[in-house]
């Protein structure tokens, strides 16, 4: 795609539709000429150098990755209409549009009926999803793996609810043995099952969560805003294929949150949350007199929390998903790059005399350590924050990030690794750009070359 051809088509289009309201006369107020424009974009355009190059392949630090151009495309050209999608009166065509794009994603997943919007955030999705718990079960509160996301426990503090964290086992996934534990009090009434922990990539056994669940009647919400989209490979041919269980299984979950501005190829912010039971709805029920006035279809804003919302970024979804869907010949190649490239690079991490592989990856993040002398937690903690720094700034620079891994979860994996500090830093790599595929040698032998470097502590 050519953007600056199709981004000129975009404010040709706009205008066309525009220029049929009849003409007007602009305010002399919001007037700004080009000549004092040009030196503050000149300004603007230079402050935004100060950012990582996060399109780029050697860019493999937190998670982030360039929006689609056509996310782009869609998205630029809907804000110069600028929609409100909270009501059908701020967004009739944005509305429409996000109503057959969730229906995607609820496809995705497997659910044959569904109530569901977008958000502008994987918090605020997991904070509805919460919400609409506590009021099916009320007094009662939510289990989550303790390497789940922090918005669990941050929402159910801003919910009033109790959080009960549940220890992972030795691959980073909820421990059944110590979920049972935590529902035989009888205190909780939803589980959170995360697939794709934002720190290890670690994807919880919802095929068997979910009869413990029902054994003791709580319901399952599935935190799916990182990998979502990787039930797109459940089940596939090849090296990239995930074992299909715990993804067929999420079309029995009670709700599901995942995030477009992630896999999906979005901008922020755009995340999502979908209900299996559409009667759920009846939680948000509303009036505003002044809003639901032009049709009696249910508004956007009758089924969330959140009330003005960007119509663009419906836009840009619908776009996206009109030429990429989120099946597997679509998305999935995407998704599949990404995952070859972890496990390629797993593999180089395992065969190296220089690095350290911590667990191997579930999806797409690679979690790795350098080989130390001694090895102990101290010296590995020391090695990894010294190769972080030191790539950022060398002549051919690899941006990485690090994961606080706790002496009992290191003991679990590398036992003979000398215990001599609450825990050690690691080295971890989001491998989300399918162009990943790509580098992955020449990533791993710039953090071999900077491991080799790194003196002893």
């Amino acid at each position: 795609m050519d953007l600056q051809h199709w981004l000129g088509r975009a404010t040709d289009a706009i205008q066309e539709w525009a220029d049929t309201f009849g003409p007007y006369r602009p305010h002399p107020s919001l007037q700004v000429a080009d000549d004092r424009f040009a030196p503050v974009f000149e300004e603007f355009t230079d402050r935004l150098k100060d950012n990582y190059p996060f399109f780029h392949p050697h860019y493999a630090g937190q998670m982030l990755k360039p929006p689609h151009p056509a996310a782009v495309v869609g998205h630029l050209t809907a804000m110069l209409v600028n929609p409100n999608n909270h009501a059908l009166d701020g967004g009739p065509a944005t509305a429409a549009m996000e109503r057959e794009a969730v229906a995607r994603l609820a496809a995705m997943f497997g659910y044959d009926q569904h109530l569901g919007h977008l958000t502008t955030s994987g918090t605020i999705a997991n904070l509805e999803a919460l919400f609409v718990a506590r009021e099916l079960h009320p007094g009662r509160g939510v289990a989550h793996s303790a390497d789940a996301h922090y918005t669990h426990g941050r929402m159910c503090h801003v919910l009033n609810m109790t959080s009960h964290p549940v220890r992972t086992d030795a691959e980073g996934r909820m421990d059944l043995d110590a979920l049972t534990e935590v529902l035989e009090g009888g205190d909780v009434g939803t589980v959170v099952v995360t697939t794709g922990t934002t720190g290890l990539g670690a994807v919880d056994p919802v095929h068997e969560i979910l009869p413990l669940a029902e054994r003791y009647g709580v319901r399952v919400h599935v935190d799916a805003a990182y990998g979502g989209f990787f039930t797109l490979l459940a089940g596939a041919d090849g090296p990239e294929g995930l074992p299909p269980e715990p993804w067929r299984a999420l079309a029995r979950a009670d709700s599901i949150v995942v995030d477009p501005h992630k896999h999906g190829l979005q901008p922020y912010g755009c995340g999502a949350v979908l209900f299996r039971d559409p009667e759920v709805g009846r939680f948000y029920l509303h009036d505003s007199p002044y809003t639901y006035f032009t049709s009696t279809e249910l508004h956007l804003g009758e089924i969330s929390l959140e009330c003005s919302r960007a119509g663009a970024a419906a836009a840009a979804l619908w776009l996206t998903f009109r030429l990429l869907p989120p099946t597997p010949d679509g998305l999935g190649r995407v998704l599949a790059a990404g995952r070859r490239a972890a496990l390629r690079w797993a593999d180089l991490i395992e065969a190296s005399a220089y690095l350290e592989l911590y667990q191997r990856p579930q999806l797409d993040i690679v979690t790795y350590f350098p080989a130390t002398e001694p090895a102990a937690l101290s010296a590995i903690d020391a090695a990894s924050a010294r190769v972080l720094a030191d790539g950022m700034t060398a002549p051919d620079p690899v941006f990485l990030s690090t994961l606080k891994a706790g002496r009992e979860a290191f003991a679990a994996r590398h036992p003979k690794i000398t215990a001599d500090a609450d825990g050690a830093r690691i080295l971890r790599s989001v491998l989300m750009k399918p162009e990943s595929e790509d580098h992955v040698e020449h990533l791993h032998g710039r953090v071999e070359q900077l491991v080799r470097r790194t003196p002893g502590p």
